[in-house]
């Protein structure tokens, strides 16, 4: 059989509908490939439909959220039926068809961003006098910042973790559109191949917006509006920085970034430039805690660094994902995550993020974070859109901590403390040994993290095993950290 890749399944499906056309960028707009790139507005199109694609169901509009990763930490109590048949990927069963399909998805998902932001960026250089403003730096900075992005979390599934065998055999960094080959790159080649985007992506976005002083991070409702300069701008394009890989959210990526290959002393510092900025205030508890649906914010909206827009959310997250039946958790299970009969009592992520419903005798937790208030379709019944959050405010001050943890325990546990004062946790962590200190971040990880995707990889970064119900240890295996590759990429000779 003839040596081929995913990437020509990838350029075929550019030219799904007509040879001619561009790779469905956005569904209701469809244009030339050659006609996109001759306008600016061309360009913007063309990076907001990366953005469009990555909010789908296959990556961050459920998969990569509330999705796989999620079920693989046994953050939810999967029903007996399971009617969206999760339920052998939670027994790590790498062989089960649902799995394979959903895990091949994800990677084509991943690559079809990267082949998108490729084609963007081979066009804008030559293209440079198109740009008003700062426009061209904008939307070169955020291609770039997508390729790392899709990249990293491509490697972070498919490949082991540095600090198991940095020199492994890792996934394709892909810089060019192409139909040729791309060679696997090894783990410690692709994590340096996407801190070298990353890190032209934030000297590029030095001209964001967002790090103007006048930019003041918001709610987008009208009783806001004076404290909130986030839909201030004259142009669309320039509005709601946080819906996209701004300034502080590439400071966010390098951070997590570096933590992930070990360099502590970059990651701090990518770190607390974001905490230092100041630009994006805690969650005030009267928000938080509000009992009027239009005056609440579940998903703590200003401390987001970097969200993704999802106008399906109720549809594909509250009424398929979450309602009951499906993807809740055990009553117990949730008390004694949250800590609720000891230190966590007043855990607020708790109070406000989970309600009760029951299935027989069986009493469950069910996930209203990301509830949509129902007496309207309008944004405005909201405090904040419909967001999957991607970088928090909070994982900054868990990185600070983890990079200070063995020079100054004091100042780490400080970092730490600051987000479970935040949520209500009034009695400081116990770090008195490195073994704690890490039981307590990983902790603090799934409680503040709860269905968006990140516990995954802090375990495989850590080489920690996994905590599933009842307090069951599941060690650490690389059977269960490295997803296998797409059967074209192992049939035809790539690994």
């Amino acid at each position: 059989m003839k040596k081929k890749n995913i990437f020509i399944l990838l350029l075929c499906s550019i030219f799904l509908f007509s040879c001619q056309k561009w790779l469905d960028i956005q569904p209701q707009s469809e244009v030339e490939k050659d006609r996109l790139f001759t306008t600016e507005d061309g360009f913007k199109e063309a990076l907001l439909g990366i953005y469009t694609r990555c909010a789908n169901g296959d990556l961050y509009g459920k998969e990569l959220t509330i999705g796989t990763p999620e079920v693989l930490v046994q953050n939810y109590t999967i029903p007996n039926n399971d009617p969206l048949r999760y339920q052998k990927t939670a027994r790590f069963l790498y062989d089960d068809g649902d799995f394979k399909d959903r895990k091949d998805n994800i990677w084509k998902g991943l690559y079809h961003g990267i082949v998108n932001a490729n084609l963007l960026l081979a066009e804008i250089d030559g293209k440079r006098n198109l740009f008003v403003g700062d426009n061209y730096a904008l939307i070169k900075g955020e291609a770039l910042a997508l390729r790392a992005f899709l990249h990293f979390d491509a490697l972070r599934l498919f490949a082991p973790a540095p600090i198991v065998n940095a020199q492994a055999d890792a996934i394709p960094y892909v810089t060019k559109y192409s139909n040729k080959t791309t060679p696997l790159s090894k783990v410690s080649a692709v994590l340096d191949s996407v801190i070298a985007d990353l890190t032209i992506a934030k000297d590029l976005l030095k001209v964001d917006p967002i790090r103007a002083a006048s930019y003041v991070v918001g709610y987008p409702t009208e009783r806001d509006t004076l404290a909130n300069s986030e839909l201030s701008s004259s142009s669309l394009f320039l509005q709601n920085r946080r819906h996209r890989l701004n300034y502080y959210a590439v400071c966010g990526a390098l951070a997590r970034v570096y933590l992930y290959k070990g360099d502590k002393s970059n990651a701090l510092a990518n770190a607390l430039e974001v905490i230092a900025s100041n630009k994006f205030p805690w969650t005030n508890n009267t928000d938080f805690q509000s009992v009027k649906e239009d005056k609440k914010d579940r998903i703590l909206y200003k401390e987001l660094l970097f969200a993704w827009y999802i106008p399906g959310m109720n549809l594909e997250y509250n009424q398929e994902w979450f309602s009951t039946g499906r993807m809740n958790l055990d009553k117990e299970e949730g008390r004694t995550i949250y800590e609720v009969g000891g230190n966590g009592g007043g855990d607020l992520r708790y109070t406000q993020w989970f309600g009760s419903v029951s299935v027989g005798t069986t009493a469950l937790s069910s996930l209203v974070k990301y509830n949509r208030n129902t007496f309207s379709d309008d944004f405005e019944a909201n405090l904040h859109y419909l967001m999957a959050p991607a970088i928090r405010l909070s994982e900054l001050y868990y990185i600070a901590a983890e990079c200070n943890y063995e020079s100054n325990p004091t100042v780490a546990a400080q970092y730490l403390n600051q987000v479970r004062i935040q949520r209500g946790i009034g009695e400081p962590a116990d770090v008195s040994t490195v073994t704690k200190f890490r039981t307590e971040l990983l902790k603090e990880y799934r409680k503040e993290m709860y269905a968006e995707g990140q516990l995954f990889y802090a375990y495989k970064r850590l080489n920690a095993p996994i905590i599933g119900e009842k307090g069951t240890v599941i060690p650490a295996n690389q059977k269960i950290f490295v997803w296998p590759l797409p059967s074209d990429e192992i049939t035809y000779g790539q690994r």
